[in-house]
């Protein structure tokens, strides 16, 4: 057999080649990473961005650029090798050589807070095509909101690279599901279909037909059978997909991993092991490879590079659409360049209501509701929905209808019992960089089910506002398996997530303050709110919310107290009776509300110790939530009343009453910390 030399070699192929010899090579250095997946997926991957895909790689947030997302997070050279061939500044060779180091521009999985370029962070299998998701709807209901019958201002596609892994994994499949429900015809697909996964064939736990179960979803499904080396029907299938307006498209690539490594390939020892020096002295000569490490040869660089010109023009093209705009349609430009901005509205905060003691006390779920329906007019950017919770949760924007197919500038979300996709979904929502503010709503015990999006969220700097209600044993008769314990402690170890638990309307509009704000500075904002209803306290305030704690009454001096309550959402009340009754037994007691631990911490140490004094070390927390967490704030001197157990089907009332949640027990917990 006669081997190709580099000299005979066309220009696809040397690009192709060199994409996966980057990932070869930058493996093999670091001695750690995935080379299967770029060199299997290589072909499909340089056709789509050499033929397809719209982007400026020298302005990398060009807002009308197609979005890339590669599922498969794993295969991250695939990426990173090819933001350096065309030209992004964001990933030099130098960079490529430190793929995985301390520091790096190419970490181990795409994170676009590292890298410019990685429009989301992928790494959990199945995340990613649930981000595209967002992304797609994010184009679809700006497109609707925006475009007029003579300018397409808002006009990309979304494209995603997934593998088996991601199709395994449960929140592909509820997003999936999503998107062929709501027809996203700028979202495509394509499934590396190589048969393998860490434990080898994919036979020995998933034979499914995926072509069939997406064909299910509503999706328009194509099949590329020699995916190695078919480029022109890898086109031809991109080409038709884009074609079909009005539902996504899987394009089923077959593929084999690890391509061109005669002893590895087809195997689970290329997915996720350096091929070793052996093997890659095989390699090369078997795909005819002469280029030193790490050395592009000067044709496929300079092809690839071509995509700096196309972009700047594709960039310069939108740039007149922008200006007609302006011209023709000012107020709406005005409008859209808002959005990119960042900037919220103008006064959109004075629409928060405000409450007094006086008003009828409510659930917080519905005070959230309140709060959503006043922003919602003034604040157009914002867009979510609930996981088939919608009247418990409460989260219609009666100013707007249903999201659906057909009418994608609405902005009522139903995302359907799918707490896992619509939180991977919102995430992509907010990654697409317009402005756009996504929440999505659930039950707090439900967090459980979409914990890896949550996490996400505050890892990717993803500004979504997570709605969750019926927080505690409160919840009442639906028991155990519905009543949060753990549920809080839990998210407030995420690094990065603001968990706000208010006590009364007041506190839910403070903490909506938070949350929009904190949406335009890329955090997400997780607030608890009661099924039950609680008073209007006097005392609590909108704006000391945002500091996460504050003195709700007091009186004495910090030297003087025998002891400081501590309450949360709705067991601030019983912090404020047991006070009362400790006060007219002669006790010098203060109040603090902390409905955040993060915004409390966040604050300066001056402050911290003006709200809980060093000097008063007795010191007693009440939330109806396990206590896990709470002795940083208590002390060795001081105790919480909380629920370390799981509770009970009951009502309420009851629940709260049988586990200690009280006036009549926080006072006698607090004369014993008292003594």
């Amino acid at each position: 057999m006669v081997v190709a030399t580099q000299s005979t070699k066309s220009v696809e192929e040397l690009c192709i080649n060199s994409i996966r010899f980057l990932a070869i090579d930058a493996i093999e250095k670091a001695s750690s990473g995935h080379p299967g997946l770029p060199m299997g997926a290589a072909p499909m991957a340089f056709v789509l961005w050499d033929q397809f895909m719209r982007f400026n790689p020298k302005n990398p947030k060009w807002f009308n650029r197609d979005r890339f997302v590669l599922s498969a997070g794993h295969g991250s050279m695939l990426q990173y090798a090819l933001l350096y061939l065309t030209g992004y500044d964001s990933v030099s060779i130098e960079d490529i050589k430190q793929f995985r180091q301390w520091g790096s521009a190419t970490p181990g999985h795409p994170e676009n807070f590292v890298t410019a370029g990685i429009e989301v962070t992928t790494g959990p299998l199945g995340q990613g095509i649930a981000n595209g998701v967002g992304l797609a709807l994010a184009e679809a209901h700006l497109a609707a909101k925006f475009n007029k019958s003579d300018a397409k201002l808002v006009d990309h596609y979304t494209y995603v690279i997934l593998g088996d892994g991601c199709n395994m994994e449960g929140v592909s499949g509820e997003a999936c599901s999503f998107a062929g429900h709501q027809g996203l015809g700028k979202l495509i697909a394509l499934y590396d279909d190589n048969h393998i996964s860490i434990d080898g064939s994919t036979d020995v736990a998933f034979t499914e037909d995926v072509s069939q179960r997406f064909e299910a979803y509503g999706w328009h499904v194509l099949h590329v059978e020699e995916g190695n080396t078919d480029l022109e029907a890898i086109a031809k299938a991109i080409e038709e997909a884009k074609s079909v307006t009005d539902k996504p498209t899987m394009i089923k690539v077959t593929t084999t991993i690890g391509y061109g490594a005669p002893n590895k390939q087809n195997t689970a020892g290329i997915h996720g092991s350096a091929l070793g020096e052996d093997e890659i002295k095989l390699t090369r000569e078997n795909l005819g490879w002469t280029s030193e490490t790490f050395e592009v040869p000067e044709d496929a660089l300079n092809h690839m590079r071509k995509a700096i010109e196309r972009g700047a023009n594709y960039e310069q093209e939108w740039n007149k659409v922008l200006s007609d705009y302006k011209s023709n349609y000012p107020e709406a430009a005005a409008e859209f360049e808002r959005y990119l901005s960042g900037r919220l509205p103008d006064g959109w905060d004075k629409e928060l209501p405000t409450h007094t003691p006086e008003d009828k006390g409510l659930a917080t779920r519905k005070y959230s509701q309140a709060c959503l329906n006043k922003l919602a007019p003034v604040v157009p950017e914002l867009i979510g929905g609930s996981a088939d919770l919608t009247h418990s949760n409460l989260t219609e924007l009666k100013c707007s209808g249903e999201f659906q197919k057909g009418a994608y500038e609405n902005r009522n979300v139903h995302f359907g019992v799918r707490e896992h996709g619509m939180g991977a979904i919102c995430n992509g929502i907010a990654l697409h960089g317009s402005g756009l503010i996504p929440y999505g709503a659930t039950f707090l015990i439900f967090t459980d089910y979409m914990r890896a999006a949550i996490r996400l969220s505050a890892l990717s700097e993803a500004g979504v506002i997570w709605v969750m209600t019926h927080d505690s044993i409160g919840q009442g008769e639906d028991g155990p398996t519905h009543q949060p314990i753990e549920t809080l402690a839990s998210l407030r170890a995420i690094p990065n997530l603001t968990v706000i638990r208010p006590a009364d309307g007041n506190e839910v509009s403070g903490a909506y303050k938070v949350a929009i704000e904190q949406a335009k500075q890329n955090k997400p904002t997780l607030m608890a709110f009661t099924r039950q209803g609680v008073p209007n306290l006097d005392g609590t305030s909108m704006e000391d919310t945002a500091k996460g704690a504050y003195v709700f009454s007091c009186g004495f001096a910090p030297e003087e107290l025998d002891l400081i309550l501590i309450g949360t959402g709705s067991e601030l009340q019983l912090c404020a009776g047991a006070a009362e009754k400790l006060k007219a037994e002669g006790k010098k007691v203060r109040v603090v509300s902390m409905p955040s631990w993060e915004l409390f911490e966040a604050q300066d140490e001056a402050y911290r110790d003006s709200v809980l004094p060093k000097v008063a070390r007795k010191r007693l927390s009440v939330e109806a939530a396990a206590s896990f967490g709470w002795q940083k704030y208590t002390g060795f001197e001081g105790g919480s009343v909380s629920i370390d157990r799981f509770g009970s089907s009951a009502p309420g009332a009851v629940c709260l009453e049988k586990y200690g949640f009280s006036v009549d027990n926080v006072v006698a917990k607090a004369q014993e910390i008292i003594g």
